[in-house]
């Protein structure tokens, strides 16, 4: 992994997006849904009713010698919105109205802009965010996972390699609660490093606002246009 501000935009990149695709996926855990597939389709059932999701976030990123953790809160509204905003333990945007995505860092006195259409990473497909997404057709080899630990008991664990992604990505890891909710997603990448978030807190359908994902620079915070990643 890279440090510094532009490595921060690249590891951001490719690590939350991920994230965003799979935080509006829910299970249903009733006793019809005993196997992945039949989990799978309980998710798009849920979700597509969805309009808006907020919720607080852990993320714990390993590799490369760097352990780091990082929190705040997550919005999601359709269509292809959405505002991830730290604070601590360095105060840091991703913001995009579903046309364009920015990347603003306080203390760079930076902004970094680019349109949503060229957004390599995989933090791209906000097509698939609340109820676009088939967990069965994203996810290969969806799979129970028995041998990974869950945060609750009750909850279960779920496996896949996002297609398209195998050469980045060897496996993802969901948590799934009893009430049809992502608690945990964890990344695990080709390099040996392991991204992982932890939701708090979810709410689901509640008032967001339109400002919360329009951006303005502040006076004397550069613009700079094109691609995020380093």
């Amino acid at each position: 992994m890279k440090v510094g501000c532009l490595g921060w935009f690249g590891e951001l990149g490719k690590k939350a997006g991920l994230a965003l695709l799979f935080l509006g996926v829910a299970v249903a855990l009733s006793a019809s849904a005993d196997d992945p597939p039949s989990m799978a389709r309980g998710v798009d059932e849920h979700y597509n009713h969805l309009k808006t999701l907020k919720a607080d976030f852990t993320e714990t990123y390993q590799g490369a010698g760097v352990d780091r953790t990082e929190s705040r809160t997550l919005w999601l509204k359709k269509p292809g919105k959405m505002r991830w905003e730290y604070r601590s333990p360095k105060e840091k945007l991703f913001v995009s109205d579903g046309q364009a995505a920015w990347f603003y860092v306080p203390a760079d006195r930076q902004v970094r802009k680019t349109d949503v259409r060229k957004l390599e990473d995989l933090r791209s497909p906000l097509a698939f965010l609340l109820g676009k997404t088939k967990l069965e057709k994203e996810l290969q080899g969806l799979s129970f996972a028995p041998d990974q630990h869950a945060v609750e008991a009750g909850d279960l664990v779920l496996r896949g390699v996002p297609k398209g992604l195998e050469n980045r990505v060897t496996q993802v890891i969901l948590e799934i609660t009893p009430g049809k909710q992502i608690r945990r997603l964890a990344i695990d990448e080709v390099d040996g490093s392991t991204t992982t978030y932890e939701f708090q807190n979810i709410e689901e359908d509640g008032p967001v606002p339109d400002g919360q994902f329009r951006f303005t620079p502040p006076p004397g915070v550069e613009t700079v246009t094109g691609d995020l990643g380093p």
